[in-house]
């Protein structure tokens, strides 16, 4: 299964048969204590060098969240899709827990946007799904109810499941327009945790084949050597059947063990993706 999305001039297709999709996570004043300064001054200007330094990275979308406490996070949001836009044309992720500023990102953005993201209780996919239809755009939608997050993989199923049917059934949204999020969670917590990620990724792709996606930070979080951790996660996780993550782009650890495995899984025909990318390396040093 392929989910299509675009800016106003390139497309990027997610798929098992199609190259990872990293999609930079950086702008997000979250833990960035200097920017979040700047976003409630209305100061977006350190939005550029993110931008340019993802872009550098490799990445194939990026994700936008402006989830500052107490700024205008509507008009935050749709500042930062404005801006995005005329620095990049790689598409856009629109990051939001509130529905109005995520309506006020979509109507600024150009193009078939991922909305980032719903969650399985009624009352969440009453209010974001039909943002979702009316603007054209694809979702991430998150497993959980509540405020909880089901212990059981097979749980994060059938919660998938119930998204599904709503989404498709009821607010005719494609199937290929819905990227399920199988919850990452820190290692450092327990030590069981990523494995029951990893299993509710292969549930999931045996039974609807969607593509997912999820926060790939999180594996790490709390732990040292989080590049190591985070190289060795994402591998797995992509022949369990993951076809993106939001990441950061920025660690050439992480984003040269996702190109091994697109090679090595057989997403980049002859190699040539990877042998370019050795090839511009060996001239750059």
């Amino acid at each position: 299964m392929h989910t299509t999305v675009s800016s106003a001039t390139r497309e990027v297709v997610i798929g098992p048969d199609r190259p990872f999709c990293l999609i930079g996570e950086r702008i997000n004043p979250t833990g960035r204590k200097l920017f979040a300064e700047k976003l409630r001054a209305g100061d977006l200007s350190r939005i550029a060098v993110d931008v340019e330094q993802q872009v550098a990275g490799g990445a194939t979308m990026l994700d936008v969240n402006m989830g500052v406490p107490l700024g205008d996070e509507a008009e935050l949001l749709a500042a930062a899709v404005t801006m995005i836009q005329d620095l990049t044309d790689l598409p856009l992720c629109i990051d939001s827990s509130v529905v109005e500023a995520l309506d006020a990102g979509l109507r600024a953005y150009r193009g078939k946007a991922l909305v980032n993201s719903v969650t399985g209780e009624r009352e969440r996919l009453d209010a974001i799904l039909p943002l979702v239809k009316e603007h054209g755009a694809a979702v991430i939608a998150l497993p959980n109810e509540e405020d909880e997050i089901p212990d059981d993989p097979r749980k994060r199923l059938e919660i998938t499941r119930k998204i599904v049917d709503v989404a498709v059934d009821e607010y005719g949204i494609a199937l290929s327009d819905i990227l399920i999020d199988p919850l990452a969670m820190p290692i450092g917590a327990d030590s069981t945790l990523v494995t029951k990620t990893l299993d509710t990724i292969a549930l999931i792709r045996a039974e609807f084949g969607l593509n997912m996606t999820l926060g790939a930070s999180n594996v790490s979080f709390g732990m040292p050597g989080r590049p190591a951790l985070g190289a060795a996660f994402l591998p797995m996780a992509m022949r369990c059947g993951l076809t993106s993550a939001v990441m950061d782009v920025r660690t050439p650890q992480i984003v040269e063990a996702v190109k091994a495995a697109d090679l090595l899984l057989g997403n980049d025909e002859w190699g040539a993706a990877w042998i370019a990318a050795y090839r511009a390396q060996q001239q750059a040093s």
